[in-house]
């Protein structure tokens, strides 16, 4: 039996250390209208500004910032277009909390190079690389940790007609090759994401949650997006309007699962997870 490694404890950007050795919650700002959840109009400046500052004072302690929809059945977006979405977002975020955690949610590389000099600290690139053959070595020129999160296809067919074999070993041997890709170009922290319902099904999701602590194998902090999604709201027959309770269970099971990063809709509920999780021992 694969004996698991000891996973990483800190990420290093910009002059920072970031203590992974408890979980952490990532909020999730979208600075485009048409992601698949928002709370009401939440992609005005205003209103990012004022859900950034709610999330920090809830306990987040990245914030993660998408220009670009990546529900099931969207286009690539164009980095031009990303950026005029994204960036006016991120500087007037990095003004007014010099010291938070941002992360850019993109796979284009050079948003994340545009947006790293402005002010993020960590990129959160759903295509491992995948969909910009130049985002590799582009994070390691820029000396940033890196999210590599696992899709099947491409967000416009990912859901058609989703298929593996044993999905959780094809994961686990997907996330050795690309994290071994990941250090050869010169990245140093890498953080690992399966990629819950990017090219799954219900049941390939829910494989994955219940089998998440075997991840440890890779030996990266694991980061974990069930926020409000599909794998709640099918089987529940409720909409992502009415998915927290149900986004809240399934948190609670990864934290225990081993997860070491949240990313959430709803930070507060998820930061009361993490303290109650921590009380129980498995």
């Amino acid at each position: 039996m694969t004996s698991l490694l000891p996973v990483s404890q800190t990420i290093y950007s910009k002059g920072t250390l970031l203590n992974l050795s408890e979980p952490i919650v990532m909020g999730i700002l979208n600075a485009t209208p048409n992601s698949f959840y928002n709370k009401g109009n939440d992609s005005d400046m205003d209103s990012l500004l004022h859900n950034a500052d709610k999330m920090l004072n809830d306990g987040a302690t990245i914030l993660d910032i998408g220009g670009a929809s990546t529900k099931p059945g969207s286009d690539l977006i164009k980095p031009a277009d990303e950026l005029a979405n994204v960036l006016p977002v991120i500087e007037a975020i990095h003004k007014r909390f010099p010291n938070a955690w941002l992360s850019i949610d993109t796979y284009n590389s050079l948003v994340a190079k545009e947006t790293v000099e402005a002010g993020v600290k960590i990129v959160n690139d759903i295509s491992s690389g995948k969909f910009d053959s130049k985002m590799m070595e582009t994070v390691a020129a820029l000396k940033v940790p890196y999210i590599a999160m696992h899709i099947q296809g491409e967000p416009l067919n990912m859901q058609v007609a989703p298929h593996y074999t044993h999905i959780v070993e094809e994961l686990i041997e997907y996330f050795k090759h690309t994290c071994q890709i990941a250090t050869n170009a010169g990245i140093n922290d890498i953080i690992i994401d399966p990629g819950f319902g990017f090219g799954k099904t219900v049941t390939h999701n829910f494989n994955l949650l219940n089998a998440l602590k075997a991840f440890r194998i890779i030996g990266k902090p694991i980061l974990v997006g069930l926020s409000r999604k599909s794998m709640i709201c099918k089987p529940l027959k409720v909409n992502p309007e009415n998915a927290l309770n149900g986004t809240t269970v399934l948190n609670t099971i990864a934290i225990l699962q081993g997860a070491a990063i949240l990313r959430v809709h709803d930070v507060k509920e998820a930061v009361e997870v993490i303290k109650l999780a921590q009380y129980i021992s498995l």
